[in-house]
């Protein structure tokens, strides 16, 4: 009998564990021996957080990121078909949503392992939630072309989509640009187009406010290098 394949969400940041995972997780964690991750380091210290039972160092851990070839992937689910228990981990958030971890689930499904994903936060659906915006039909984008000619058409033709459908267009950024991916929604926006930016969600220093490109222009924020959420309604 195949073992389950554990979807485990991480803190979006240096938040209280009780504040953002039910308890049911860790409980979960202390009978998982196998990780798929995202990053070692991250996830050593994230199960060192959650005051596992297992020593660190008797864990096995399988690296999952953009680099990691495809035919490796399928090798880290030997443990599942020896009837033991894998976790996914992401870097954070929940994993597999925007995320290299929705290609181990896809071999699970076609494997036949039963996938069981664990309650957490995600910042695209926080952010969601807090906009106003539309919840019923939405769009979530991922990272906008880095070349600022190119970013600029997306963003026209994805508003131009918004208004015809009311669909709320969601977009994520390296933290490094976010400045640049704001400067680009203020400059191309319709005036009366609301965008939402949601930062340093569940953390105290969350920053989440919603208003007309028109008063954006007139609004001094400081989101640079902090994970952010982008969404825009017109």
């Amino acid at each position: 009998m195949n073992g389950k394949l554990y979807l485990i969400p991480n803190t979006l940041g240096d938040s209280s564990l009780n504040y953002v995972l039910p308890p049911f997780n860790i409980e979960i964690i202390n009978t998982i021996n196998h990780y798929i991750v995202e990053d070692i380091r991250t996830a050593r210290r994230f199960l060192s957080k959650c005051g596992i039972k297992t020593k660190i160092d008797d864990l096995q851990f399988y690296l999952l990121n953009k680099h990691t070839p495809i035919e490796e992937i399928s090798s880290f689910l030997d443990p599942l078909k020896l009837g033991q228990a894998v976790g996914v981990i992401s870097e954070a958030g929940c994993p597999a949503v925007a995320d290299p971890g929705s290609e181990v689930v896809k071999l699970a499904h076609e494997s036949d392992i039963e996938i069981v994903p664990l309650i957490g936060p995600s910042s695209i659906l926080l952010a969601l939630m807090a906009s106003g915006f539309n919840g019923q039909r939405f769009a979530f984008n991922g990272y906008l072309p880095v070349k600022e000619e190119d970013r600029i058409q997306q963003l026209k033709k994805d508003e131009q989509r918004s208004k015809s459908e009311g669909l709320t267009q969601i977009y994520i950024e390296t933290p490094y640009r976010n400045m640049q991916l704001f400067k680009s929604l203020v400059e191309c926006l319709n005036a009366n187009t609301r965008l939402c930016i949601a930062t340093d969600l569940s953390l105290e220093s969350e920053y989440i406010k919603t208003k007309s490109i028109k008063n954006w222009k007139t609004t001094s924020i400081d989101i640079n290098k902090k994970p952010s959420i982008f969404m825009f309604l017109a």
